[in-house]
């Protein structure tokens, strides 16, 4: 099974200054870079739009990163301008005058710039002014596969742009930028644990969010004898086909009903009594079973905190599973695919709990597994995955790193 290469930050910023000089041989070197990582979600599926808990990690090297430089003539009339090329498509460069920015307006780029007018347009929305700037995105965080590889495009875009404007924001106010650019330029009604992990990530240490207060709590997951695998199912997804959402708009159906805020209020009790009452909508909605995911899976997030606090990985590891099948029936996310990487896990000794990882729909399965168990784990699913399924997967190990961040360049 391919294995992703394993590229460090300061090799992706080197790649970033070649393909700079490449595209932008007018603009001299350049001087500012930043970065951001993807990330892989431990447990606490579909609840951080419910104001709930999560607890994902920053991947280590698996990060997105800019690389360019600002100028103080604008070189596009009187209005400043970026101009903007990606690692995966250098033939097809991007620009656009910095200034009336909306989500209405007509946009034919590509869907990678998108994210990017709409983060400079947060900036403006704030009445920072925005310099003139070329810029280089690379990157190492797999697309489409449910880690968060919008929301690290997102957040290194903002600490550019704050490094570039002299502005300071904190975490969570970029985060909320992220959110905000997802909601109004991606037309994903996410929840915000995606870019809060991306801008706050601490290596060495998973990230327990409160998606209502924001508050974060660092816990160490820096077991050297235990490794996190994330495995691409390679069925690729997008979030804004509807069926994210319809979960969502189920969700706010069923606060509704229980007359609480958000589902992270509500209680088993609680949800029990609607059923009865018949107050939660026509059983084919599946109100009950969206809810109940949510408020069983926001419990199971605070148990793995604890069950990761004593170093109990088989109580953490029967989470993940119990999670996973609850996404699977309950919540409907899953895919046959996603489940045989599951199932093929589970079977595997030294495996300790496996789960699929992200918004669902395909994406990545993550997996606690011993590091001495790791290459039966891939020989396993690269000989049984392709039969169950036609597919062929790709996976990386990787550890908590660091959230988003400033670079230093240093020219060669």
């Amino acid at each position: 099974m391919p294995t992703l290469e394993t590229v460090s930050t300061e090799a992706l910023v080197q790649r970033g200054i070649t393909l700079f000089r490449k595209c932008f041989p007018n603009s001299g070197e350049p001087t500012v870079a930043s970065a951001a990582p993807g990330r892989v979600n431990l447990i606490g599926e579909h609840t951080d739009y419910n104001e709930g808990f999560v607890l994902p990690m920053a991947l280590e090297d698996r990060e997105t990163v800019f690389v360019g430089t600002s100028f103080l003539d604008s070189g596009f009339g009187s209005l400043p301008r970026a101009r903007l090329v990606s690692e995966l498509c250098p033939d097809q460069p991007v620009e656009f005058a910095l200034r009336n920015i909306s989500p209405g307006e007509a946009y034919a780029g590509p869907a990678w710039a998108n994210y990017i007018r709409g983060m400079v347009a947060q900036f403006l929305e704030r009445s920072v002014r925005v310099p003139s700037f070329d810029a280089v995105v690379v990157s190492e965080v797999p697309l489409g596969g449910g880690v968060s590889s919008s929301a690290a495009l997102e957040m290194a875009c903002a600490v550019f742009l704050q490094e570039i404007t002299g502005v300071s924001l904190d975490p969570v106010e970029r985060a909320r930028m992220g959110q905000r650019v997802e909601h109004l330029y991606a037309g994903v009604p996410s929840g915000i644990m995606d870019q809060l992990i991306s801008a706050a990530g601490v290596a060495g240490s998973a990230l327990l969010i409160d998606c209502r207060t924001l508050e974060t709590r660092a816990i160490p997951l820096d077991d050297p004898e235990m490794v996190i695998v994330v495995v691409n199912s390679n069925v690729k997804h997008s979030l804004a086909d509807g069926e994210y959402g319809r979960r969502r708009r189920t969700c706010e159906q069923a606060a509704a009903a229980l007359n609480v805020a958000s589902l992270r209020d509500a209680t088993r009790e609680q949800l029990e009594a609607s059923r009865t009452r018949g107050i939660l909508g026509p059983p084919e909605e599946k109100v009950y079973e969206r809810a109940l995911h949510v408020i069983e899976e926001n419990n199971r997030v605070l148990h793995a905190v604890s069950a990761l606090q004593e170093r109990d990985y088989v109580r953490f590891g029967k989470l993940m599973y119990e999670s996973h099948e609850s996404l699977r029936t309950n919540y409907q996310v899953s895919c046959d695919e996603i489940d045989a990487l599951v199932e093929i896990a589970r079977q595997v000794p030294g495996v300790y709990g496996s789960r699929m990882t992200g918004g669902g729909f395909g994406g990545c399965t993550v997996t606690l597994v011993r590091a001495d168990a790791v290459a039966m784990l891939l020989e396993r699913i690269e000989a049984l995955y392709p039969k169950r399924t036609g597919k062929h997967p790709t996976s990386f190990i990787s550890k908590p790193g660091p959230g988003s961040r400033p670079l230093a360049i240093e020219h060669s």
